[in-house]
C-alpha cells in the first residue's frame, strides 16, 4: 500500500477526540485562512492538488443552518409573508464560491470536507493561479488559464457544482436533456 491509502485509512477511523481539538482551533480562525499544505493529503491529491508553486489552499468555515431567506419586515397577511425560499446550492458550494471571490486572480479547481460542528462546516478549497509560470507550463492544468474556464465555480463546474446540477449522477439513457444544461437543450429544440 502506499502512503496516501494509509492515510486514508486514518482519516476513515479516525480518533473523535483528535479532531474535536482541531475543530476548536479552528473556530478561533478567521472565516477564509491560507494554509501552507492540506489536512488531508490524500482527498487533495486525487482532487488534483500538487506541492508546486501557483497552488493555493484554503480553509474555509461556513456557518450551518437554514438556507431560508430573510423575512420581510413590517406588516402583510400570513398568506403574502411567504418568501422563505430554501437555497439550491450546498454548503460546499458556498465556501468554494466565497474563496473564489477573495481571491479573484485563482481558479478554484476542487475542494472537500475536513470537519464540522454544531454551528459550522470547515472545507479545504483548492486554488490554481492562472497566470503563474509554472501552472501555464504544466501540461496537466495549463487548461485552466484559457479564457472559458474563469469563473468556473459560479458557473457550477466544479465536483461540488456538477454534483448539485446532476451531472455526475445522471449519464446515458434517461439522462439526455441533462447535458450542457435543461435550458440549453429547451433553446435547441425550439
Amino acid at each position: 500500500m502506499g502512503y496516501l491509502k494509509y492515510m486514508r485509512e486514518l482519516w476513515r477511523n479516525k480518533n473523535p477526540e483528535l479532531l474535536k481539538e482541531k475543530i476548536i482551533q479552528w473556530r478561533k480562525e478567521p472565516v477564509t485562512l491560507r494554509i501552507e499544505r492540506p489536512t488531508r493529503i490524500d482527498r487533495a491529491r486525487s482532487l488534483g492538488y500538487k506541492a508546486k508553486q501557483g497552488y493555493i489552499m484554503l480553509r474555509q468555515r461556513v456557518a450551518r443552518g437554514g438556507h431560508e431567506r430573510p423575512h420581510e419586515l413590517g406588516g402583510r397577511r400570513p398568506k403574502h409573508s411567504r418568501l422563505r425560499m430554501v437555497l439550491s446550492k450546498t454548503y460546499q458550494i458556498i465556501a468554494e464560491q466565497r474563496a473564489g471571490k477573495d481571491y479573484p486572480n485563482c481558479e478554484v479547481l476542487n475542494s472537500y470536507w475536513i470537519g464540522e460542528d454544531g454551528e459550522y462546516k470547515w472545507y479545504e478549497v483548492i486554488l490554481v493561479d492562472r497566470n503563474h509560470p509554472v501552472i501555464r507550463a504544466d501540461p496537466r492544468i495549463r487548461w485552466i488559464s484559457q479564457p472559458q474556464h474563469t469563473g468556473r465555480v459560479y458557473r457550477g463546474l466544479t465536483a461540488a457544482g456538477k454534483r448539485s446540477r446532476g451531472m455526475l449522477t445522471r449519464k446515458g439513457k434517461g439522462a439526455e436533456k441533462i447535458r450542457p444544461s435543461l435550458r440549453a437543450n429547451l433553446r435547441k429544440s425550439k
